[in-house]
């Protein structure tokens, strides 16, 4: 006969616990059954102090194994079936059981002390590094992150968000270092020569402005001459001037090479110039960030600002989406920086330690009335048979040797009883 193996799903955990409380409750049962055959057999000895005494013995560790029976048992359900008043405690006092195990823990095993020490073992920094500094940890958890990004970034869209957003980055883009912010930003263009790309891309859009505005800008100056000189004056000339005016304007701008431009050399020194104001002047970067604010609140901006963010957004949620996107491969590289941190800067390790106990001790008062309640509903919603029998796998060996107890000291007193007696009064009957 083949025995099919059964999975470790399906074993029963309690089937050790099941084991010993059988062993252990047939122990005790058996030196009951014990006592109750020597009582019976001391009556078919031979009479004399001897048989007494064994079978007094015999009585009182019998009427002791029965008594701690009764109240062993009484714990767990009703002797025999018979509904006697006070037994089968556990199954009606389940709900108050609860209440009470759910205090005790809070109260004695859940309490601050515990739990510090508990974190100080655990040592939180350690265990983070760890998980930071391993690739195969930190990149599901920055996909995680990365998914979670298009939800984050619809936050921003409410109506509200929205709102606060408007009133928050004027005040936080035109604040008091506003101006040494933009100081720092232009040193970096002007210490890389990007001004002057800059500058150079202004004067181009500047060229193709006045070329897609030529015609309307010929009738405007021949319009201009007529007003000023005359009707024959404007119909004779007005259109060479036009035409000479925007040809020369066009000249000067082809001649703002980057190299050996006066006008560029100008730019330069005054940028420099501005650049020391507004890193040395209070005052000039008050007012650099008093404009920085105006622009940011004007309507228009703010609208071309949430056009611009519009279409970051969509590219961000789209990268996000990609594994190999540069959003995840950021939040990599940032888990990776701050496992390096953790590794070689203490003070960042402290600091997290006690960030942790900070928050959790923070959370103790809640976590422990919620605690409580869980492991009361917990039990109070167990059935009578289910608390009865988990309880009684985990106690019901020791509570055994309580009726192995009883036996044997009722057996011992009961002898110790009978031969005090009889020495003291001669035969008596027990």
């Amino acid at each position: 006969m083949v025995r099919m193996k059964v999975p470790m799903s399906m074993e029963d955990p309690d089937a050790e616990a099941r084991r010993t409380l059988m062993l252990h409750r047939a122990m005790a049962t058996g030196l009951l059954v014990l006592m109750a055959l020597v009582t019976l057999g001391s009556y078919a000895l031979p009479a004399g102090w001897g048989t007494d005494l064994l079978q007094a013995a015999a009585k009182a560790g019998f009427v002791g194994g029965i008594a701690d029976w009764f109240a062993v048992t009484a714990l767990f359900r009703h002797p025999l079936g018979l509904p006697i008043p006070h037994t089968a405690i556990i199954p009606r006092q389940k709900e108050r059981l609860g209440r009470a195990l759910g205090r005790f823990v809070a109260t004695h095993v859940f309490t601050e002390h515990e739990v510090s020490g508990m974190l100080a073992r655990l040592d939180l920094p350690s265990i983070l590094r760890k998980f930071l500094s391993d690739p195969e940890s930190t990149r599901p958890a920055a996909i995680a992150l990365a998914g979670m990004l298009p939800r984050l970034l619809a936050t921003v869209e409410d109506g509200r968000a929205r709102r606060v957003v408007a009133r928050m980055v004027p005040r936080i883009l035109g604040g008091p270092g506003a101006g040494r912010v933009v100081a720092r930003a232009l040193h970096g263009l002007v210490a890389g020569g990007r001004h002057q790309e800059v500058f150079g891309f202004m004067l181009a859009q500047m060229k193709s402005l006045l070329a897609s505005k030529e015609e309307a800008l010929q009738a405007a100056i021949t319009e201009r001459v007529r007003e000023q000189g005359g009707r024959l004056v404007g119909w004779a000339l007005g259109a060479t001037i036009a035409r000479r005016v925007l040809g020369t304007i066009n000249a000067e701008l082809d001649k703002l090479e980057p190299d050996g431009s006066e006008l560029r050399a100008a730019f330069d020194e005054w940028l420099r110039r501005e650049i020391t104001r507004m890193e040395e002047d209070p005052a000039r970067a008050a007012e650099i960030g008093l404009a920085i604010r105006k622009a940011v609140a004007h309507e228009t901006v703010q609208a071309w600002l949430w056009d611009v963010w519009a279409r970051l957004r969509v590219a961000l949620e789209a990268d996000a989406a990609r594994p190999s996107g540069r959003t995840v491969a950021f939040l990599e590289g940032s888990f990776a920086n701050l496992g390096t941190m953790l590794e070689q800067d203490p003070a960042v390790r402290a600091r997290v330690q006690t960030a942790a106990e900070g928050i959790i001790g923070s959370l103790m008062p809640a976590a422990r009335t919620q605690l409580a309640d869980f492991i009361a509903n917990v039990v109070a919603g167990w059935d009578a048979a289910t608390i009865t029998e988990k309880l009684e796998l985990r106690i019901g060996s020791d509570l055994q040797y309580v009726r192995v107890n009883g036996t044997l000291v009722g057996f011992l007193v009961g002898g110790i009883v009978y031969a005090a007696l009889h020495a003291t009064f001669g035969h008596v009957s027990f």
